[in-house]
């Protein structure tokens, strides 16, 4: 969607979406009263005044955490329309340095949730399947089946990740709107047998199941409320793709369908609890219970369908949260493609392998939702506990302090009953989900910070100025007695504000050749808070010929620097700023720009046992190198691929090497006399 359709409400806006944001949220009534019923030790021991306050905990929730917190506040909070920790982190990240601390463990939190919510959305879908009789054919109860089908669903998907998913996406809006009349529906259709449920909306159930002896549970009970809101967050970080205004106008009827859809399954537990086909069975889910038996099969289908478009949405998500990541330095270079012309999608290779593996080991390690409930939840938790930190200096920044603590401190101790509600979960699978996040953690903690300390011992004895040199650039442009070695060449480098440069930049051209060009350019590439800029400076340094390029590039940009270098140089050369440059062999007629080379030098650990830097830091530096060497590369970074890229390699921290001199004993003046009268004495001992 465009700009101007992001800021506006429209019919084609608001069928987005439905496919694209509530995808998460739009299918946890697959599984959260399912885990209610666990709570209580199965369905033969809930009660009326039990369920009655589950669902009232659930409406408040939702109301609570998704709707105050996310929808009205939270997308108020948005980074040039676009919205999501990250995108938050930007706004309100020169307020303090250690706001990037809930920055990356909100990320990482995210991102490990993309990797169960595939799982469980999936497996509770196709779970309904499981003693099922459908003309011919008939399932049995073994969850071997149910597996192997959950596993071909997703390897599918995940292999068409590559292709694009333009088209099936124009689709989802669609299915989404099917799927929220059909909860909606399917909860009425069963409200009539206990109207009474309509009660749960009233607050004081909620608050008295949390200390009623019918909840055998007591407060952990809302580790399983909390999976009605798991999607909240896809609701601010989605707002980029389909506009707040999108948003606005649709959550209210997702809210209605879904609550609806609550009641109805709390009406049918409630009707149904005693009767005898329940007394000793396990894993009832009231979703598919509730349904006629002749809307068993269309509801597995579309659940399915609303599965799948869930987890693509989860997918899709978390390739935008990594690229907002590397841009924001959180996480390392990775290959970043466009698979289809619809705008803003993008394709992480690694990050989707990594994603299926993650996700399919997941599924066969719990084998039932019922188990992957216990590690679902708690990744959420955090984030939001995160998120919340951020608003506060969001908020104070736009009100005041007061006002931002209140708020905060409010939602705070909401999640923070929500977090320990999770965290109980630990020994039951939560662990995986710690184990996951403290993964994408460790990565982010080692490229962020082990960057921000090499920097830290990068002195002035790295830097030297460009301006310095100029000069000997000019002059080496024009010593004819040297070979050309290209007649434009590049450096992928950063200039600073006073045209520092690393020293073995200049090295490079003047020392290790030297290498002679036509011009020479210098290009620093700098990631900007708004996402989408993509703006350039030019300062020709008094010359004619050496080229300081600035490049700002949004945070969810993607770096295609050759493509944007010839724009560059096709406008200085129109605006007579470069001389064309005119190559006498082509292939293309009037061509009046010349061969281009890219250097690029990369730096390697080498021993630093005898340097000031600390063991810990030394450490650190090493495995942010060592990261950077096993992601994507420079050439692949910056859009090369097809260019003359010349890379060169440079020791780390030239100044703080510190080499063992030899002390000189003695100098000797040999003669050939006297070497002669050494050797007889030699033989004659």
């Amino acid at each position: 969607m465009d700009a101007k359709a992001l800021k506006r409400i429209s019919f084609a806006g608001m069928l987005v979406s439905l496919g694209i944001v509530y995808g998460d949220i739009g299918t946890s009534p697959l599984y959260t009263m399912n885990a209610i019923i666990n709570y209580a030790g199965g369905l033969q021991n809930t009660t009326p005044e039990y369920v009655i306050g589950s669902i009232s905990l659930i409406f408040w929730t939702l109301m609570l955490v998704t709707t105050i917190k996310y929808v009205i506040i939270a997308m108020q909070a948005d980074n040039h329309n676009e919205g999501g920790i990250f995108a938050l982190y930007a706004l309100v990240r020169h307020r303090a340095k250690w706001l990037v601390i809930p920055a990356l463990i909100g990320g990482a939190a995210l991102l490990a949730d993309g990797t169960l919510t595939p799982a469980v959305t999936v497996t509770s879908a196709i779970e309904g399947l499981k003693g099922q009789q459908f003309g011919p054919f008939s399932f049995s109860h073994n969850q071997g089946t149910v597996l192997i089908i959950v596993t071909i669903i997703l390897l599918i998907l995940f292999m068409v990740q590559r292709f694009g998913t333009g088209v099936i996406g124009r689709s989802f809006g669609p299915i989404m709107i099917l799927w929220f009349g059909f909860l909606a529906v399917g909860g009425i259709i069963n409200i009539s047998a206990y109207p009474q449920v309509f009660s749960a909306l009233l607050p004081h159930h909620a608050i008295m199941l949390l200390v009623s002896p019918y909840n055998k549970a007591g407060i952990f009970i809302l580790g399983g409320v909390f999976l009605a809101t798991t999607g909240a967050e896809a609701l601010y970080s989605d707002m980029g793709h389909v506009g707040k205004k999108n948003i606005y106008a649709t959550w209210p009827f997702v809210y209605a369908a879904l609550i609806l859809n609550y009641l109805g399954q709390g009406a049918w537990m409630i009707t149904h609890a005693h009767d005898a086909q329940f007394a000793s069975s396990q894993g009832v889910n009231p979703f598919y219970s509730m349904l006629p038996d002749a809307w068993r099969l269309p509801a597995i289908a579309i659940a399915a369908m609303a599965a799948i478009i869930a987890s693509q949405a989860l997918i899709t998500g978390s390739y935008t949260l990594v690229s907002e990541a590397i841009g924001l330095k959180f996480l390392p270079k990775m290959v970043i493609k466009h698979p289809s012309n619809v705008k803003n999608q993008i394709y992480i290779g690694t990050v989707n392998w990594l994603l299926c593996i993650i996700t399919l080991g997941v599924v066969w390690f719990f084998r039932s939702s019922e188990h992957m409930e216990a590690a679902y939840g708690l990744a959420i938790t955090i984030t939001m506990l995160m998120t919340t930190l951020l608003l506060f200096e969001y908020i104070a920044m736009k009100l005041n302090r007061v006002v931002a603590f209140i708020i905060a401190a409010f939602f705070f101790m909401i999640e923070s009953v929500f977090f320990l509600a999770s965290i109980a979960k630990f020994v039951h699978g939560g662990y995986v989900t710690c184990l996951i996040l403290f993964v994408i953690l460790a990565v982010m903690y080692i490229w962020y910070f082990g960057n921000k300390r090499r920097e830290s011992y990068e002195g002035d004895s790295e830097y030297v100025s460009l301006l310095d040199y100029c000069d000997q650039l000019e002059a080496l442009s024009q010593d004819e007695t040297i070979p050309l070695y290209s007649t434009n060449v590049v450096y992928m480098t950063k200039i600073k504000n006073d045209y520092e440069i690393k020293r073995n930049t200049m090295y490079s051209i003047l020392d290790k050749g030297p290498k002679r060009a036509k011009v020479y350019w210098f290009v620093t590439v700098n990631e900007t808070d708004e996402p989408f800029e993509s703006t350039y400076t030019v300062d020709m340094m008094g010359t004619n010929n050496i080229v300081n390029v600035q490049l700002y590039l949004g945070f969810r940009r993607t770096q295609s620097v050759s493509v944007y270098l010839h724009q560059i140089i096709d406008q200085l050369t129109s605006q007579g700023i470069l001389e064309p440059q005119n190559p006498k062999y082509s292939t293309m007629k009037n061509r009046k720009v010349g061969g281009f080379k890219f250097i690029i030098i990369t730096e390697e650990p080498a021993d630093l046992s005898n340097s000031p830097i600390k063991t810990a830091d030394r450490r650190l530096i090493a495995s942010r190198i060592f990261l950077q060497n096993i992601t994507a590369s420079p050439v692949d970074w910056f859009g090369l691929e097809f260019s003359n890229v010349v890379e060169e390699t440079s020791p780390l921290f030239i100044a703080l090497h510190k080499d063992t001199y030899l002390v000189q004993r003695k100098i000797y003046h040999t003669t050939r006399a006297s070497r002669k009268e050494k050797d007889d004495n030699l033989k004659n001992q």
